[in-house]
């Protein structure tokens, strides 16, 4: 297999491959594609995917959609291959019964609580470019090359590696059923996939990032989405 690289906007990311399928999700390069996923259906595998990176997008992580679709080591996948993104075995796009008020009161009421969960600031530094719908999906902190990166939240790394291009050695952070967090531009990783992290425990040193600056780029991504993260750390 033959390892090519492109960057994009980082929106969507997908693994390069020749032989029209997907291989080992933290050993292969990158490119990045415009492509939703929704937490709630099937996705269609297309050409230049890999399970990692069908499960960052989604929001789950590969391992879990290895689970739910019973695939082994080395996690590969191929075009056209539907991929379940829900556990169970009925889609949740399937009709659904009328709930009563207080059931949805109580999922509101759910929501909320993670909304006002406290977040840390992975690093203290100036803010070298910000949030912007159509383009930067996170924010881009200065700092010092070396300097510690900490988890914004308590959660399990879902990805620890350097094999999406673009982004130099990158952390995945799932928190819960609703977000996850992603740090980029590291210098060392500090922790790996499966582990459990709390929040403020060093997790990685960072490195050099976008305008060749020590910096760090941080996304908070909510089912998937890239949210502000400026709407989430304390003030």
């Amino acid at each position: 297999m033959r390892r090519s690289v492109s960057r994009l906007a980082f929106i969507l990311i997908a693994l390069m491959i020749t032989a029209g399928c997907a291989n080992s999700p933290s050993k292969t390069s990158t490119t990045i594609k415009k492509r939703n996923l929704s937490s709630s259906s099937y996705y269609t595998v297309k050409k230049g995917d890999n399970l990692s990176s069908v499960g960052f997008r989604s929001g789950h992580g590969y391992k879990q959609l290895a689970k739910w679709n019973n695939i082994a080591p080395p996690y590969t996948i191929f075009p056209g291959q539907k991929l379940k993104l829900f556990s169970g075995k009925k889609s949740r796009k399937a009709p659904k019964k009328k709930k009563h008020k207080k059931n949805s009161s109580k999922i509101s009421t759910i929501n909320k609580k993670v909304l006002r969960l406290h977040w840390n600031w992975p690093v203290k530094g100036q803010i070298l470019r910000g949030f912007y719908a159509t383009g930067n999906k996170g924010i881009d902190i200065a700092g010092s090359v070396g300097q510690k990166i900490k988890a914004a939240r308590s959660g399990i790394v879902v990805y620890s590696g350097s094999g999406l291009a673009g982004y130099g050695k990158l952390l995945i952070i799932k928190h819960n059923y609703l977000y996850l967090s992603a740090y980029a531009h590291n210098r060392r990783l500090l922790v790996k996939e499966g582990q459990k992290v709390k929040k403020g425990q060093s997790i990685a040193e960072m490195g050099v990032g976008v305008n060749a600056k020590p910096s760090l780029h941080f996304e908070i991504r909510k089912n998937g989405k890239p949210v502000n993260p400026l709407n989430y750390l304390s003030k």
